[in-house]
């Protein structure tokens, strides 16, 4: 062999070395760190609820305020809570995948472009110090302009009132969908009113609410510039609040019989 096919084979032997213990590096970190991203991802998770419900006091750690949250599966068409099932180890996301766990949505009635959804959530709840029922934090997600969006709606004892609302997940636009996340926007949430009697009434305007709108209890403003999100929280509210969605568990919860 000659020279320079020495000197070839050399650079590829090591190249092929480097490639190897590289992949070998990644891949152990990889596993090694897996732990702890889940428990970020946990943690996060956790701060979202509390946020959502407006319980966050950023001086205390997480975990510590999360002690208060009750975290209970539920079956969404029965409105009732599933015994013997772990909330900890039930994961609402793969449920929504997995057609023994789910079911397809037609198309009209799937406002929220879900396509699929879970036979069973998980939900939080908040107790007083009597042990009574304080806050009811719902997840919800649907469709907007370009992604779905994840968040969780907090609602006071009544099951009606609004305690608050956020997202953790999303892909919209900034400036535009991506106001979702902005505290100003989300400030206008607690206090609107879900149900009118029976019916879902709360509602994303396109555009700002009248100013002495008789409804106004119900109307929440819509992002500037950006219909498609703000129509796609409108639908994704609207659809988690009605029948195929939460409403059954939240008329149990007020009847006491959940």
């Amino acid at each position: 062999m000659s020279a320079s096919g020495e000197g070839l084979g050399r650079i590829l032997t090591v190249a092929l070395g480097l490639c190897l213990v590289c992949s070998v590096v990644v891949s152990t970190a990889a596993v090694v760190l897996k732990p702890a991203q889940q428990a970020n991802k946990t943690l996060d998770l956790k701060r979202n609820i509390l946020m959502a419900a407006g319980l966050l006091d950023p001086a205390l750690s997480v975990e510590e305020q999360f002690e208060q949250v009750e975290t209970r599966v539920v079956s969404i068409d029965e409105g009732r809570f599933v015994e013997g099932v772990d909330p900890a180890s039930f994961d609402q996301r793969e449920a929504a995948k997995d057609p023994g766990q789910s079911r397809a949505i037609p198309g009209d009635a799937d406002p929220a472009k879900l396509v699929r959804r879970e036979d069973q959530a998980l939900v939080y709840l908040v107790r007083d110090q009597q042990g009574g029922l304080d806050k009811i934090i719902l997840p919800i997600r649907g469709y907007g302009l370009w992604s779905t969006l994840y968040g969780f709606m907090a609602l006071e004892s009544d099951g009606n009132t609004v305690a608050g609302l956020g997202f953790y997940e999303h892909a919209e636009t900034p400036g535009l969908g991506g106001e979702v996340d902005n505290p100003n926007w989300k400030a206008i949430w607690p206090g609107k009113q879900v149900y009118q009697g029976e019916q879902v009434a709360i509602q994303v305007l396109k555009g700002a609410v009248p100013a002495g709108s008789p409804d106004a209890q119900w109307q929440v403003d819509g992002l500037s510039g950006a219909t498609l999100t703000t129509k796609g929280v409108d639908n994704l509210v609207r659809y988690w609040m009605g029948d195929q969605g939460f409403k059954p568990l939240l008329e149990n919860l007020r009847r006491g019989e959940a």
